[in-house]
Parts: C-alpha cells; structure tokens; sequence
C-alpha cells in the first residue's frame, strides 16, 4: 500500500498514469499537484494548483511514499530556453525536492531517449543535467524513464511529432516510437514492484517490453 505524488498529470503520459492510478488498489491516496484544476477531477484525488506549480507543491504536507514526475515540454512549446529550462529542469527538481521533503524513498522521472548532460544539442543536454540533479539528490531508489518519441493524442499537436511518427514506427530497439500509455504502465509496474535501491535507468526497448507484460 502506498501514497504518491504525481506532477504533470496534465500531460499525455501523466494523464494516462493518474488514470491508472486511481484503478490501482495498492495506492491509497493520491495527490496530483498542478498548474490550472484538473478536469473531471477524479474521486479521491488531491489536486492542489497554482499557476507557479512550485507553489502548489509547497501546499502538500502529507506523507507519501512515491513520486511520479511526467512533466515535459518542448522548446518551441515552452517559448524560450529559460521557459524550457523551468518547464524540463527546475520544475522537476522541485518535485523531487518535495518528494523527500515528505518522506518519499522512490523518485520515477519521464526523461528522453538521448538525455546527457554533455549533449551538443540543447534538448538532451537539459535532461541529462536533470537526470544528474536527481541522482545527486542520493535516492534511496531512483527511475529515470527514457522513451524514444511519445505516441498518443495531445490536447496540442506537436508539428514534428506528427511528421516523425510514421518513421520512427519502423525503426528499431530504443528508436522505435512508443504509446505514452505504454509508458504510464511500465512506471506503475516499477513503483509497485519489490523494493530495489540505487538508479534504475529504462530505455525505450524495456518500457515497452515491462509494458507489454502487464497488458
């Protein structure tokens, strides 16, 4: 039995996982922190928002023992490399800070296929550094989640998601795009599984093959 905290609930994975969530006997109380109310809050869920998610963390003061954070943006979607940066890096930081704040030892984390801090290009660089701030945390458990490109209806379409989509369906391994619900199953199969320690890097081959064996 466990409590969690989920940011990004909002989003295509995040959606998908609250959803799960709440079927999920094992968890018993949720909490979805946010920027704007979520719709058609589901019963039992704890949704604490502000426009600064920051400051709707800062709002939890239950105990929880998981954290899921599937925040994610984009460059063009954010506006800026700052707004990025917030979105990808800080905002992610700040849950996992609230995290131990209340007492959580697993931290799940939606990265990216290609995630490196020493990356020439801006978009993996900035996740490889989050990824470095998470594991300099010192987790007593920590899943760094990298899918390869998301599958799945956003309330925005992403231009160069949908015209990738139909070339990454056919490439191989990690490369092969993968459903966001795939992604969503295969974090809640290793929040739940039996207690590990250290980092626990998936790439996209194993989210899909830890997904497919919950199907």
């Amino acid at each position: 039995m466990a409590s969690v905290l989920i940011t990004g609930a909002t989003g295509l994975v995040g959606g998908h996982l609250l959803r799960m969530l709440v079927q999920e006997p094992r968890i018993t109380r949720i909490t979805a922190a946010t920027r704007r109310p979520l719709p058609d809050l589901p019963a039992g869920v704890i949704n604490p928002h502000d426009p600064q998610l920051t400051d709707a963390l800062a709002l939890v003061t239950a105990p929880v023992d998981i954290v899921f954070c599937c925040l994610g943006t984009t460059r063009r979607e954010a506006g800026s490399k700052e707004a990025f940066i917030h979105a990808d890096y800080t905002l992610v930081v700040d849950t996992a800070l609230t995290g131990q704040r209340l007492g959580a030892s697993h931290m799940l984390v939606v990265s990216a296929m290609g995630a490196n801090a020493r990356s020439p290009f801006f978009y993996n660089r900035v996740k490889g550094e989050m990824e470095e701030a998470l594991i300099a945390q010192d987790w007593p458990y920590l899943t760094l989640a990298r899918p390869s490109m998301l599958l799945g209806d956003r309330e925005k379409r992403r231009a160069n998601e949908s015209l990738l989509a139909p070339l990454f369906a056919f490439m191989p391994g990690n490369w092969k795009s993968i459903d966001a619900r795939d992604v969503a199953r295969a974090l809640l199969n290793d929040a739940l599984s039996p207690a590990k320690q250290g980092v626990n890097i998936i790439p996209s081959a194993k989210l899909r093959e830890m997904a497919a064996s919950q199907a």
